[in-house]
């Protein structure tokens, strides 16, 4: 009881420990870039205001005749009383304070005045200015004390010459002055009116535009003078259209200019008057008005108030305004931004003064955002220390930018794109500004940034870049993890950086990154990300980084151990020399692609076609075509072949285009070299024996990339021989052809167009059609001649199209060829079609059957072509066709490796995360597993001595079950047939799915297993052909469609003969170890996590492998049943030549099965012969340790993993199940009658990994399934 205790504690651990299979992002993951979205953030044109118009009408010591003024009333004008001094002085003296406290916020601006002006002074003021200006922004400031109140009309007043009168002035005619770009400060009563009729005017003059465009004469048009445009003009007025200025005498006059010049005065002058101030004893205004410090300090009280203003008020604007009105008002222009964040407190202070300010454009109301409060704070926290800071004491500073850090802090504890954004966003940018919070800002930026683009393109738009590109210059080693970080984040959403740090040199910086041996690897990595954004499609980032050596540098790092930095290291290499020949010639000076070469056999995918990349860009910068360099180019093209055989996708992909970068530079070779193998098939086809001929299991092995193990440039690429009449192979006799490099080259990629995975198929495909195109135009240069002069049909058919006639296309397998054309390759319903050709108007000749240069596909059709002669059609232009350097032959992977900078790497996977619904799911799933184990544990004691003859399902499949196989955990029985899955619920007896496998139609599935079936569960299927494919959803409660996760050839080189096992699987969950064999005369050990091929075993046997099994521990013991009878031990630890321990030689024919039991017993090593003898075997002696003579012509033999039973079944319609000590306990017989079982000759068996059921699929393509217990 205690073991069986432990036992289920095991297994419920190892679910959670299993490592689960093709589950990496490569596999999940589209492998695609981002979505390009158009940054809003940049402003298409920056403005500058360059000249200012201060126009003052006081008319000192004279009231206008509208106003009644109270008594005391408002006097000071910028802060002068003008009744202390002379009306002229005064007059001067207020003009020349409004000019420097406009100087504050914009010192280069050209400033005019004109005091009690004309309207001929103000119009000559306006034109000049506009004049000067240009196409940049010009203020006009207004102050109207000294003249009556605007009109209705939309009219205000100056002065005559002598001051005798009030003269109007038309805001019709002051914009006609002043044009645009330009911004109003109207400070006056009913400025409301202003704004107003300006708006009316605009949209008059908006009118009268379109009429005079519309006008159908040109002499109207220069008659009529066409009126300036209004648009681009900011309106910022004192008070609404009914409403007088205060005139309580505690404030200025002018109080509305003084929040807009000199808030940080005013604010604190209104502070003291108000009720809050009691709480603050011994601060007066005299004491206000001598706070220490100066204004551009932040060290002092006074700076650091305005610091803290700017923050607040940047803040309010950002949470308040939409973001297109923002990035206008508060980023286009400076003095724009200074003035509208003064407005802000300006409406605060007016409306406790029944003023409401208005703007064009409006904003809405912000006088009561909560961040006013933290102002307060923050200003009484300072007037506080004023008492003790005028005796000497030590400021201290407000804690304000700690606070709202430690609130930003918290809210990215919850924080997410479906929450508000955080509104402390603004006031990081400006904490970045200090030394003493800068670390902790850009941390707490950092992490924001990791949330997401969304998060990106916020901090964008609020302001950010500007200052983490200054920041970029700090020398500070503590800030470079951060920069870094926060740069990769940026870049990974928006490229258009990368100009900017090249202008401002800021690519040194990740340099130096990069190079310091100090910096841990995820910060090298993200430089070198950066670094690789950089020099991306952009020429002067090329040069600025080449300068900066970062060939080198990256180069000493390509044998880190950290897998991400290889990868970036190499993508960085590759858009460096990418069109750049003086990076490609230091890259052959530093031996870059030698070293390079490495890296094609990294352990990660990414890597290895990260690598795959580089060496591709090497070729295609093929500007210099030097003997020197057309040498390195074909060295790295013969050393890229080695991959051709990668386990993984994406790495074949990215040799299709590093390929078709050498076929680019030398397509006429490669035309010529298609050409002769197109003529060498022709004539060959004359001794072809007839399409039924039998082929003997004696063939010789098809050499491949796969099989060699020899140098890339050994030649063992050409020994793809074909068969003649015979059945013995036979190699091209142009021996020219078999020394060249190219022909190795071509050879590949004709290997590559019968890819299991479909992009790279469609890859290969469309280079193959474009060049035997080009083969096909080029051989017959007089023809296209003669079809461009007349547009007659093209010459009759051949003999060889005469001879076979044309076969049904929707059935035919890919590049099924015609006879005088490359075509476009069929597409079947579940494949993707390729890129379009040219048209062929003329018609096609019929099909002509051909031998392929692969050997092992030779056994499934004779039809199945690679390449064939080209077109006898009409081209109109031939040009067109002819070249291949327009073929779109590409890839996303760069631009998806760039998606993992543009997410969180911060935050842990989802289903890591304990509270996460993944994780939920994961966690029920498990929970179920255990709970499947435990109910099945007492039905599996009593096994040995209960029948399994009840069927509890049986249904027809759609086809023979080849295979048959049971979900651990789900009531599913998958089956696989020669062309596809059928999945069905033998509870319910529903078909619950079926899809086809897309294997070559001439090909069947001979093998299948179920990836990852303690949780989310992959079906792996294994064609005759070598191919090995993995799908996901299977099936779905929501049904979502089956999706192919990855495909690979598994074996390359199998053997032709009449009868054969196909491709032979044995999986492994725990350790992800694959064996492949079958027809062929080695067991391949593929690694599933780094989809590599880790060694080939010979088995040493004249015969094919049938079955596989593999201890589970070290999977060191590999036993394999051959189709001699024997069985034979492999110790994969040892050299290959000697890594056969053991032969076992008793069984007298085919082996059906071998099966390893897990635990101790008679026999750790039980095999069937179809003679129907089953042989148990200890592997320390050679001979067996028990026989089990069943009955005669077994098909298959199942062994329950855990029951202690196993299952024979026949040919005759009969199924024998035997314990362990070979007693029968059933027999399922096919039996007459109405209530009688009917069972067919046995194909397929398969066992409950758990539960006591049997599958069986029969020749007549029934599915049968038996328990112990119908109830069950």
């Amino acid at each position: 009881m205690y073991e069986d205790i432990t036992e289920s504690e095991e297994s419920d651990l190892c679910d959670w420990q299993l490592p689960l299979a093709y589950m990496k992002k490569r596999h999940t993951d589209p492998i695609e870039g981002s979505k390009t979205e158009t940054q809003t953030w940049r402003m298409k044109e920056r403005m500058k205001t360059v000249s200012v118009a201060l126009v003052i009408c006081l008319n000192v010591g004279v009231d206008p005749p509208d106003t009644v003024k109270t008594s005391p009333c408002a006097r000071l004008e910028c802060w002068i009383d003008p009744l202390a001094l002379s009306p002229s002085k005064a007059l001067e003296a207020i003009g020349t304070s409004l000019q420097k406290q406009y100087e504050r916020w914009q010192p280069r601006a050209r400033y005019k005045q004109t005091l009690d002006p004309t309207v001929d002074e103000v119009k000559k003021l306006c034109t000049s200015l506009r004049r000067n200006a240009k196409e940049e922004r010009v203020l006009f400031h207004y102050n109207g004390h000294g003249v009556p109140r605007p009109t209705t009309n939309g009219e205000v007043w100056v002065f005559n010459k002598n001051y005798t009168q009030y003269i109007p002035l038309s805001v019709y005619d002051l914009q006609t002055w002043m044009g645009s770009p330009s911004i109003f400060v109207y400070d006056c009563s009913n400025a409301g009116l202003i704004l107003e009729s300006f708006e009316q005017f605009s949209v008059q003059k908006e009118q009268d535009r379109e009429l005079v465009g519309k006008s159908p004469t040109p002499i109207n048009r220069t008659q009529v003078p066409l009126p300036p445009p209004a648009k681009n003009c900011i309106q910022l007025a004192a008070c609404g259209s009914n409403e007088l200025l205060p005139m309580n005498p505690e404030l200025p006059a002018d109080l509305f200019t003084a929040c807009l010049t000199t808030p940080i005065k005013i604010a604190l002058r209104w502070f003291c008057n108000q009720r809050s101030s009691y709480l603050v004893p011994g601060v007066t205004q005299e004491l206000v008005d001598k706070i220490p410090g100066r204004l551009n300090d932040r060290r002092t009280p006074l700076g650091e108030l305005n610091w803290i203003f700017t923050a607040i008020t940047d803040t309010i604007a950002w949470n308040v305004l939409p973001r297109d009105l923002f990035q206008k008002l508060f980023r286009q222009d400076l003095l724009v931004a200074s003035l509208f964040r003064n407005f802000l407190l300006a409406e605060r202070i007016l409306r406790t003064y029944n003023c409401t300010p208005v703007s064009s454009p409006r904003l809405p109301p912000t006088y009561q955002h909560p961040m006013w409060q933290a102002w307060d704070l923050a200003v009484d926290a300072c007037l506080s220390q004023l008492p003790t800071l005028a005796k000497g004491a030590e400021y201290k500073h407000s804690p304000f930018f700690a606070e709202q850090l430690t609130a930003f802090q918290v809210w990215l504890g919850m924080g997410s794109e479906i929450r508000e954004p955080p509104e402390q966003l603004p006031i990081v940018l400006q904490v970045l500004l200090s030394q003493v919070h800068r670390s902790r800002a850009l941390d707490l930026l950092g992490r924001f940034l990791d949330l997401g683009p969304w998060a990106v393109s916020l901090a964008l738009s609020v302001g950010i870049f500007p200052y983490v590109l200054k920041l970029l210059q700090s020398s500070a080693r503590e800030l470079r993890p951060l920069l870094v970080f926060i740069w990769a984040k940026i870049l990974a959403v928006d490229r258009s950086c990368k100009a900017d740090l090249v202008k401002d040199m800021g690519h040194k910086y990740f340099l130096s990154v990069l190079a310091d041996p100090y910096m841990v690897a995820e910060h090298r990595t993200m430089a070198a990300f950066v670094l690789a954004m950089i020099v991306e499609d952009y020429q002067n980032g090329q040069e600025a980084a080449f300068q900066g050596n970062v060939i080198a540098i990256c180069l000493e790092q390509l044998n880190d151990q950290h897998p991400l930095l290889r990868q970036w290291l190499a993508l960085c290499i590759a858009r460096v020399w990418t069109n750049y020949n003086a990076a490609r010639w230091c890259g052959v000076r530093d031996s870059a692609h030698e070293k390079l070469y490495k890296l094609l056999n990294d352990p990660i995918p990414e890597v290895r076609a990260a690598a795959t990349i580089a060496l591709g860009t090497f070729i295609g910068n093929g500007t210099d075509r030097t003997d020197h360099a057309m040498t390195i180019n074909h060295n790295i093209g013969v050393t890229l072949l080695s991959v051709a055989n990668d386990g993984s996708a994406i790495v074949r992909q990215e040799l299709v285009v590093a390929l078709y970068q050498l076929i680019k530079q030398s397509e006429t070779q490669f035309a010529t070299i298609a050409r002769q193998l197109l003529d060498e098939e022709q004539s060959s086809d004359e001794n072809l024996a007839p399409r039924s001929a039998a082929v003997t299991s004696g063939a010789t092995v098809a050499k491949s990339p796969s099989s060699s193990s020899s140098s890339p440039g050994s030649g063992d690429f050409l020994s793809t021989p074909t068969l003649n009449g015979k059945g013995l192979p036979r190699v091209p006799s142009s021996s020219s052809l078999s020394s060249n490099v190219f022909v190795q080259m071509w050879r590949v990629i004709l290997l590559l167009t019968h890819d299991p995975h479909p992009k790279v198929k469609e890859l290969a495909q469309t280079l193959v059609n474009a060049i035997n195109l080009k083969a096909t135009i080029s051989a017959k240069p007089q023809l296209v001649r003669d079809s461009r002069k007349t547009s007659s049909a093209p010459s009759s058919p051949t003999r060889n199209s005469q001879s076979s006639p044309p076969q049904d296309m929707s059935d035919s397998p890919p590049l099924n060829i015609p006879n005088e054309i490359m075509r476009p390759v069929p597409i079947k319903p579940w494949e993707q079609p390729p890129p379009e050709r040219p048209q062929n108007p003329g018609p096609i000749d019929a099909q002509y059957p051909g031998p392929s240069p692969t050997l092992h596909s030779q056994r499934f059709t004779r039809t199945r072509k690679l390449h064939d002669r080209g077109p006898s059609v009409t081209y109109e232009e031939v040009e067109d066709v002819m070249t291949t350097k327009n073929l779109t032959i590409t890839t996303e992977f760069s631009d998806w490796c760039c998606k993992y900078f543009a997410q969180s790497v911060m935050k842990a996977p989802e289903e890591m995360d304990p509270f996460s619904g993944l994780h939920h799911m994961r966690e029920w799933r498990f929970v179920r597993n255990a709970r499947i184990r435990n109910e099945t544990r007492e039905q599996l004691k009593k096994a040995k001595s209960c029948h399994l003859d009840d069927q509890i399902f049986i249904n027809k499949n759609s086809a023979v079950p080849y295979v048959v196989k049971f979900h651990p955990f789900n009531p599913h029985a998958i089956v696989a047939d020669r062309e596809g899955v059928c999945v069905w619920n033998w509870e319910s007896g529903e078909r619950l799915n079926y899809f086809l496998n897309k294997n070559p139609k001439h090909s069947k599935i001979t093998s299948m297993d179920i990836l990852n079936s303690h949780d989310l569960a992959l079906v792996m299927t294994g064609a005759d052909d070598g191919s090995v494919r993995i799908w996901r959803n299977y099936w779905t409660p929501d049904g979502r469609p089956v999706e192919l996760v990855t495909a690979w050839q598994a074996l390359s080189d199998m053997l032709i003969s009449n009868r054969g096992s196909g491709l032979v699987l044995d999986w492994e969950q725990g350790s992800g170890m694959l064996l492949a064999s079958g027809d062929v005369r080695t067991i391949r050990v593929w690694d599933t996590q780094r989809e590599l091929k880790l060694q080939d075993i010979p088995t040493g046997a004249d015969s094919c492998v049938t079955s596989l099994a593999c201890d589970s521990v070290g999977r060191s013991l590999l036993i394999a049943g051959c189709g001699d009878g024997s069985v034979r031990l492999y110790d994969r630890r040892l050299a290959p030549q000697e890594c056969r321990v053991m032969t076992l030689r008793e069984h007298q024919s085919w082996v059906s099965n071998v099966h390893l039991q897990k635990g101790a017993g008679d026999g750790k090593i039980i095999s069937a012969g179809l003679g129907g003898d089953v042989r148990f075997w200890d592997p320390r002696f050679t001979e067996s340790v028990k026989v089990v003579n069943t009955a005669p012509d077994l098909t298959t033999m199942e062994v329950h993993p855990h029951a202690g039973i196993f299952a024979c079944g026949y040919k005759n319609q009969q199924i024998n199940v035997y314990n362990m000590h070979g007693d029968s306990l059933s027999t399922i017989k096919y039996y007459d009658g109405f209530i009688g079982q009917r069972i067919g000759p046995v194909s397929t068996l398969a066992f409950h990994p758990y539960k006591l059921h049997l599958a069986a699929g029969c020749r007549d393509s029934f599915l049968s399934i038996y328990s112990t217990d119908k109830k069950r």
